[in-house]
């Protein structure tokens, strides 16, 4: 294997451990901290675009094993279609199966690397998406709690202002009462005592 496909395999080994690592069922408290530095740190960025660039490369290897492949797919055809059984075609056929199976490999080497750089994308910008998602429920469920707390704490308020009034209208009511008795009282001791003076000056002009 040439150079530039080893490093194009040991890119697809990072990119799968990267989706192992994406996929994981991490706490929300680490995921965040650690998606965020991910996505805002520069260090990051400039990585980011160093391989943005080296799949532009890997693009351009995919596109020439992919001809290679269709090229020595085509002359292995044209080989069984001339198939002789000499020792001659047989080193030929041999040295066109090698071709055809390293022009396979680096086919799907290389397309693999490309798709798994386009499922990570998709992957990490979702998992960015379903972060900003918890985080916004999150702020709705403490404002809603915090909404309702109030609301409770006012109706509490309300209740204690109409139980007040209520306190203050059966005071006055207890003052109407003790009024209205002492007045009564008073009426009837003002009755007895006119009927005592009234009664005694009858009895004065009877003598």
């Amino acid at each position: 294997m040439t150079i530039y496909y080893s490093l194009t395999f040991m890119l697809l080994a990072a990119e799968m451990i990267a989706f192992c690592f994406l996929v994981f069922p991490l706490p929300h408290n680490v995921r965040k901290p650690v998606f965020r530095f991910l996505s805002e740190s520069p260090i990051v960025a400039k990585a980011a675009y160093a391989l943005k660039i080296s799949f532009i490369f890997v693009g351009i290897l995919f596109a020439d094993a992919l001809q290679r492949m269709f090229r020595v797919t085509a002359e292995s055809e044209l080989a069984k279609q001339n198939g002789a059984n000499h020792a001659s075609n047989i080193q030929v056929e041999n040295s066109i199966a090698a071709r055809k199976f390293y022009s396979q490999r680096n086919t799907y080497l290389t397309g693999f690397t490309l798709f798994l750089s386009l499922v990570l994308t998709r992957v990490f910008y979702l998992t960015l998406d379903l972060i900003h998602v918890q985080e916004e429920y999150k702020k709705l469920k403490d404002t809603s709690s915090s909404t309702k707390s109030n609301g409770s704490a006012n109706e509490v308020a309300e209740l204690k202002a109409k139980v007040a009034e209520l306190n203050k209208k059966e005071r006055d009511f207890e003052t109407l009462k003790k009024q209205a008795a002492q007045q009564a009282a008073e009426f009837d001791r003002l009755a007895t005592k006119y009927n005592e003076v009234t009664g005694a000056s009858s009895n004065k002009r009877t003598d």
